[in-house]
């Protein structure tokens, strides 16, 4: 790095910038007030992504990503971009590291797929994800910096969604829930989530001024989410994630007793400050004691689907109390347990 001060007082940034044919040029900017100032203005632009002026497109690899993450950062939940900047870090930018972004090909893309594959550590769910993110970075460069096409597309996919469901049943929640009396925020927590299917971010979001208890509702109007150590509250999932939610007297007097014991409670007091993983060790030894399976906190949200679905609830009454944005959502996640409907369908039409 270099400065120089001229006569006038103010400083001068010169520095050599090397494009992406290998070939440096010298660059400068007077008019500095400061030499610091000069120095990060020569900071900024060798850090910064360079892009190729003849197609638009970013020189490297890594340089498309920050392009692409920085055009994200707007657009999308906070969590969601921290989640996919995390994912191109951690196991896509190491492996292309300084390529040349549009000379990436389909066979370079496969051969990155099957490194993935081999490693047995890797879940489908987190294959797909490694794969949707890479997609998604070339198809921004295909709309925005004229590449001619995504070699992703034409490489194939790899990775699965998660289809199974598992859940616990009424008795198998009674059992857990009544070994958790003894934490009571885990008794409230569990009781919460199991009998309003409630994401474990919008409960952690939860406010007192966000129970109703004279209406018997709760309202969702925020989530909650950890990003880089720092909670984050922010509006929900979805503008359909924005609900109240109707509960019975039981869980309105859980959520009475559990209240009276925070110290100096205000409407806007956070009802749970316990961190995700937390609850989860809590839950899984509960568990264990009463020997019923583990399943994940967002199970506890699947089990009260399927427990309204075999109180035979109709689905559009699902869709809206899970805040699903469609009720094809909720058809396309628990279609597998609604009971074939052949032999009704047939004794019906029998009966006309």
């Amino acid at each position: 790095m270099s400065a120089s001060k001229a006569k006038n007082g103010t400083w001068t940034s010169r520095f050599y910038v090397t494009d992406q044919n290998g070939i440096k040029t010298q660059t400068y900017k007077r008019g500095f007030k400061t030499k610091k100032a000069a120095l990060e203005y020569e900071l900024a632009v060798l850090t910064s992504p360079r892009v190729d002026k003849n197609t638009n497109t970013a020189s490297t690899f890594a340089d498309m990503c920050n392009l692409y993450l920085d055009d994200i950062s707007c657009r999308v939940k906070a969590s969601t971009a921290n989640l996919r900047k995390v994912v191109l870090t951690q196991r896509i930018i190491p492996y292309f590291k300084t390529s040349k972004f549009s000379e990436i090909s389909p066979s370079d893309i496969r051969t990155f797929q099957n490194l993935l594959l081999r490693d047995t550590n890797y879940s489908q769910t987190y294959l797909r994800l490694i794969n949707s993110t890479l997609t998604a970075v070339f198809n921004y460069a295909v709309k925005f910096h004229d590449l001619s096409y995504n070699p992703v597309s034409k490489a194939g996919t790899i990775g699965k969604l998660r289809t199974e469901i598992s859940i616990w049943t009424i008795d198998d929640f009674k059992r857990v829930s009544a070994e958790a009396e003894e934490r009571f925020d885990i008794y409230t927590i569990l009781n919460l989530l199991f009998y309003t299917g409630m994401r474990i971010g919008e409960l952690l979001a939860l406010e007192y001024g966000d129970i109703d208890f004279k209406k018997k509702t709760i309202k969702i109007n925020k989530t909650l989410s950890r990003i880089n150590s720092e909670d984050l509250i922010t509006p929900p999932k979805t503008e359909s994630s924005n609900r109240d939610i109707m509960i019975n007297d039981s869980l309105l007097e859980i959520l009475k007793i559990y209240t009276r014991k925070i110290y100096a409670l205000k409407m806007e007091t956070r009802l749970f400050t316990l961190h995700q993983t937390n609850i989860r060790k809590q839950i899984k030894k509960f568990a264990l004691r009463v020997d019923v399976k583990e399943i994940r906190i967002h199970d506890l949200r699947h089990s009260h689907a399927s427990l309204l679905i075999h109180l035979g609830v109709n689905p559009l009454a699902i869709s809206k109390r899970l805040g699903h944005e469609k009720v094809d959502t909720t058809l396309n996640v628990y279609s597998h347990l609604y009971p074939d409907s052949s032999e009704k369908i047939i004794a019906l039409l029998e009966e006309l």
